[in-house]
């Protein structure tokens, strides 16, 4: 059980934050960096539940964000207490494949009814779209880093994190889709990339 009863600790005050093992980094470490961006993905996906709760039509996408949020909470639990190859004397929270196959399977349900694609799309449309697609980028970000962190040496990364952070960011762009596809009036669909639009010709 977690108790918070202060806020700040002034430990950190000289540039490093302890992670799940005891073992404190330099704040900048890329580690921390890791979950760190995937908090900010979790953030993102806070905001962008502004605009799909409360809404009939956007609820099954809501409960899922909802889901994803708990989930992005045990991923950082996890990047935050690496393996070390000992016994920690219990066992550290991790990602595992069933949470993957949870997000496939809302990929799957989301993507069934959509026209299938055959062009980008650009990162607009609805609000509770727009918003996705910022949560999508930063987990692209996030998955970056956990990638680059489980190809240092020294460092340990489970498959199943790195996968779910790959999987939820196609789940957002479904979503994004979803949400466009759902809209009344002429703003709903996908807006379309056009090449070279912009060249006045």
């Amino acid at each position: 059980m977690v108790v918070l009863n202060r806020i700040y600790t002034r430990t950190g005050d000289d540039g490093s934050t302890a992670l799940g093992t005891g073992e404190r980094r330099p704040k900048y470490d890329l580690r921390v960096t890791a979950y760190g961006t995937v908090d900010e993905t979790n953030a993102t996906i806070g905001v962008a539940r502004l605009h799909t709760g409360g809404r009939d039509d956007l609820a099954d996408i809501d409960a899922v964000l909802a889901r994803v949020q708990n989930d992005l909470f045990d991923l950082g639990a996890d990047l935050a207490t690496p393996d070390t190859g000992e016994d920690p004397g219990y066992e550290p929270l991790r990602i595992v494949a069933s949470q993957v196959d949870g997000i496939e399977r809302d990929i799957d349900l989301l993507n069934a009814p959509l026209k299938p694609l055959r062009s980008f799309v650009l990162p607009a449309g609805t609000p509770a779209a727009a918003h996705l697609h910022v949560a999508r980028t930063v987990c692209r970000r996030a998955e970056r880093l956990v990638v680059e962190l489980s190809q240092t040496p020294g460092e340990i990364v489970s498959p199943a994190a790195v996968k779910y952070l790959n999987r939820l960011s196609d789940l957002l762009f479904v979503m994004s889709r979803a949400a466009n596809a759902r809209a009344e009036g002429p703003t709903g669909g996908d807006v379309l990339w056009v090449p070279a639009a912009g060249r006045g010709e």
